[in-house]
């Protein structure tokens, strides 16, 4: 055991200070002579050991290489790092146990550490294991940082990861879809949609989409995209009256008054994606309720909308629901992916005036609107919308309570909205 003090210290600094001098020189000589100064005053030196180990690697030296980087790990083995360097001198070696071994011994230090997941399923990928090769190198590529944000050195290796799962996926997918044709034709006109995705998103053909609530979130309540039409047959009114609604709207249109932007954040609130959109006409809306509040002078204007809403189960949580308005989405505009307040309540849209072009998007699932033809979807799962036509796009939008709320759990979402407001002050749709 080394015993240290200020003269040891002192003299191993200098020669830290020569070896790199003499590194920067190419005097091989004197580096090697330095590094060997330092470890007569001490024999684990951790820099000096991995120095000297990768000097020998690079210069194909591999098993003086394994001896210092194995002198390392002994005397430390805290730095996952190290048990790389090991296990890429056994590699070369083909020492298939030892290198596994040490491979292991860095995740242990480090689940997430990137060049041990990629020597992982490089490993497995030469053993011919292609399933654990995949969730080696599918578990690189996930924490691996975007491509041009790596050094030139690593890029292809985490190339490598990310083609190798894919591939692995697609062929995984494909023996699938082969494999469950049978079972699929047996119960032809089942709901299997579910399921489907479920094989969807485990094969890499679409993304998992959780609800992401801003404010109140219910639990226990499913993440669904879009909800079966069939399961809201009050909506058939609204699409047979679709017309008498886009005239409603036609006529309010022709005012140009009361038509305020969708997105309306004060100055000095953070913008994050709206900032392109914030007070902006190329989204606007034409409120009947907002807030929880019937907008009378916009409500007296669409007196048949207003009947159809009221058939409609809107949620009633003072100053936050219902809601409803007529949305103008402007030629050439982007609405950017987002996430809405709460999942105790669904939107409902009612497409009114769609020009080719338009299309919608929540989680996976991406829809063009139709004239006549409604659809209910959970604001709270990622979506986004686009008018890329030369035309104005419109629909009505309204919240609705989450089908599966008993009255009893209704009832006291209201409650809770009522009691924020009390102990705030203020009621806002920010928080519920």
């Amino acid at each position: 055991m080394v015993t240290y003090n200020e003269s040891n210290r002192a003299a191993i600094a200098q020669l830290e200070s020569l070896a790199v001098q003499a590194h920067r020189a190419g005097r091989e000589q004197d580096l090697l002579r330095h590094w060997q100064a330092i470890l007569d005053l001490d024999p684990a030196h951790i820099r000096t050991l991995t120095a000297l180990g990768q000097w020998a690697f690079r210069r194909g030296d591999f098993p003086a290489a394994l001896q210092s980087f194995q002198r390392v790990v002994d005397t430390s083995g805290d730095d996952p790092q190290d048990w790389v360097n090991l296990a890429l001198a056994h590699q070369q070696l083909q020492n298939e146990a030892e290198e596994e071994a040490a491979i292991q011994a860095a995740l242990k230090r480090d689940p997430g550490y990137l060049l041990a997941l990629l020597l992982k399923g490089g490993f497995h990928e030469r053993r011919g294991a292609r399933r654990e090769a995949a969730r080696a190198f599918g578990a690189a590529a996930t924490v691996a940082p975007p491509l041009e944000q790596l050094s030139p050195e690593l890029r292809p290796s985490v190339m490598h990861a990310q083609q190798f799962k894919a591939q692995y996926d697609r062929d995984c997918a494909a023996f699938l879809d082969q494999h469950l044709a049978a079972a699929y034709g047996q119960l032809a006109g089942e709901k299997l949609k579910r399921f489907r995705d479920s094989v969807d998103i485990m094969v890499g053909r679409k993304r998992r989409y959780d609800s992401w609530s801003h404010g109140h979130h219910y639990p226990g309540l499913p993440a669904i995209e879009f909800f079966e039409r069939a399961d809201f047959p009050w909506l058939d009114e609204f699409e047979a009256r679709t017309d008498a609604i886009r005239d409603e709207f036609l006529g309010v249109l022709q005012s140009e008054d009361g038509f305020t932007p969708y997105i309306s954040y004060p100055e000095g609130t953070p913008l994050n994606q709206w900032a392109e959109l914030n007070n902006s006409p190329r989204w606007s809306a034409f409120h009947l309720f907002k807030n929880g509040r019937r907008i009378a002078a916009n409500a007296e204007r669409a007196p048949k909308t207003m009947a159809l809403l009221s058939t409609a189960p809107q949620p009633v949580q003072q100053g936050r629901t219902p809601a409803a308005m007529f949305s103008l989405l402007k030629p050439k505009t982007r609405i950017p992916p987002h996430t809405g307040i709460s999942n105790v309540r669904l939107v409902t849209h009612v497409p009114l005036i769609i020009p080719e072009g338009c299309g919608f998007r929540v989680g996976n699932e991406t829809r063009g609107w139709e004239p006549g033809r409604a659809f209910v979807f959970d604001d709270t799962i990622e979506h986004e919308a686009w008018n890329d036509s030369d035309k104005l796009r419109v629909v009505l939008i309204f919240d609705i309570w989450h089908p599966m709320l008993t009255e009893a759990e209704r009832h006291m979402v209201a409650a809770l909205a009522e009691g924020l407001n009390q102990f705030s002050g203020e009621t806002s749709d920010f928080d519920l």
